[in-house]
């Protein structure tokens, strides 16, 4: 016999989003139920940021250790265990893993089903023997990796990002297929930790970001060792398990690379279907759930957050999609995402960031002669001299009035720097603010307030300025 369920809030998905939401919605005494048909804590904890976080902290141990002696530190051999980076992986995620438990969310009020979640119709949910009628229901299932329709694809041994993190050995030669995010940081990982990796990129690597800034990054990787391979398409695989071939279609021509792992890092499918969207009047297509800046669907009584709202897919943005919705749910206030105030940072070494406007969609919106771009180079910042991390630089991109409506860095600890100005984009903070806060010296943060202070250069030059002050020091 089935049970039914009436609570105030139906979470569907216990990843970053929906976490989020019935840990909020649980403080406050709200009747909640959290569906899961999978791991609790979704694929960050699993098999995206946590454990290829992990797998990156191993291969810069490696590469310190390789340039310590720059240093006047001598290693006289590294070594690496490829099963211990394993067991590495597999403890933090262990360790992350009782704060998204079940145990946990039941401890805080909320009822937990796991099982798949169908919708019946519009206002029912029904989860194995359960169904759920509730006032308010979240989506939040976040999203799979794509598989691209490749020739012979189905006959061989394959990995994403949700089994590359099972390996107990070294590849021998990585092929990855995707030169984003996902597969650049894992390309970069596996070459430290003494596997040969081949990355070939249909277009351009890091096709989002400002090529420029990108050079710095691909640069690095190739130093590292991993061959990279732009504007070539992938036209068929064949082989055996541990000897892969890909054939790769370089304009008019065709040649074959060969390798003993795949791993496919092409992007990524909202998780729509099984849910019975259709049955419930939620409307959808390719990317995920249409919803509205305030992440309604078509059914008012829906939201979706996170990567299934068709939007950008970082675990972050489900965290602040969950904010959003809770000031919706709970307090009926007005909420609505700001997509210009999110940021991304993609964890190579050296690692990339950016948020807001770039200099392009600055000029478009605000005019040419409104927008300055500054720049600091890492060069220039006594802690990166220090540290011998030099590659790299801040630019910030200046509206009308000296406001932040952009920012990117590449470099070391970009990531952290990238903090920083997601507060000022956020904030519309301008270079005056940036001017006259006191930044610890040394730290690679300065590198922003010279990025700054760099909008004042030319009152130096300016004649009325220079007289206004030739004037005032007539008066002691």
């Amino acid at each position: 016999m089935s049970r039914l369920l009436t609570p105030d809030i139906c979470v569907i998905g216990a990843g970053s989003g929906g976490l989020s939401v019935a840990a909020a919605a649980a403080a406050f005494g709200v009747d909640t139920v959290l569906i899961e048909k999978g791991e609790m804590g979704g694929d960050c904890l699993n098999y995206g940021c946590v454990p290829s976080k992990a797998l990156i902290a191993a291969g810069k141990a490696a590469r310190h250790a390789e340039e310590a002696e720059r240093f006047g530190v001598t290693v006289p051999r590294v070594d690496v265990d490829f099963a211990a980076v394993n067991d590495h992986v597999r403890k933090v995620i262990a360790t992350i893993a009782p704060h998204d438990s079940q145990e946990r969310f039941e401890g805080l009020g909320v009822t937990v089903i796991r099982a798949p979640a169908r919708f019946r119709d519009a206002s029912t949910v029904v989860a194995g023997d359960t169904e759920i009628r509730a006032r308010r229901f979240v989506v939040a299932t976040g999203s799979s990796p794509l598989v691209p329709p490749i020739p012979g694809l189905e006959a061989l041994p394959w990995h994403t990002n949700e089994t590359i993190f099972t390996l107990r050995e070294c590849p021998g030669h990585l092929l990855v297929i995707g030169g984003g995010p996902i597969g650049l940081e894992l390309a970069q990982a596996h070459r430290r930790l003494g596997a040969g990796v081949t990355v070939v990129e249909a277009a351009r690597a890091m096709p989002r970001e400002d090529p420029e800034l990108a050079a710095l990054v691909l640069e690095r990787l190739r130093a590292d060792g991993v061959e990279l391979i732009e504007g070539a398409s992938v036209t068929a695989v064949s082989g055996t398990a541990g000897a892969i071939r890909l054939t790769i279609g370089e304009g008019d021509t065709a040649r074959e690379i060969k390798g003993t792992h795949l791993l496919l890092a092409v992007g990524r499918k909202a998780n729509v279907e099984g849910l019975g969207l259709e049955e419930a009047g939620v409307a959808f297509d390719r990317r995920g759930i249409t919803v509205g800046a305030d992440l309604r669907s078509s059914n008012r009584r829906v939201y979706a957050i996170g990567d299934v709202a068709g939007g950008l897919q970082f675990t972050h943005v489900a965290g602040y999609h969950a904010g959003v919705v809770i000031r919706a749910l709970l307090f009926r206030l007005p909420a609505k995402e700001n997509r210009e105030i999110i940021p991304r940072v993609t964890f190579t070494d050296p690692q990339i960031g950016h948020v807001g406007l770039t200099a392009e969609e600055a000029r478009a919106r605000f005019g040419t002669a409104r927008v300055r771009v500054l720049e600091a180079a890492f060069a220039g910042n006594d802690r990166a001299q220090a540290e011998a991390r030099t590659d790299g630089l801040v630019r910030l991109v200046a509206a009308r009035g000296g406001r932040i409506v952009g920012a990117s860095v590449v470099g070391a600890d970009a990531g952290e720097i990238t903090n920083l100005l997601s507060l000022v984009v956020a904030r519309k903070l301008g270079v005056r603010d940036l001017a006259g806060f006191v930044s610890p010296y040394p730290s690679l943060s300065e590198a922003v307030r010279r990025a700054a202070i760099s909008y004042y250069a030319d009152s130096a030059r300016n004649p009325w300025i220079r007289r206004l002050v030739r004037f005032l020091a007539r008066f002691g």
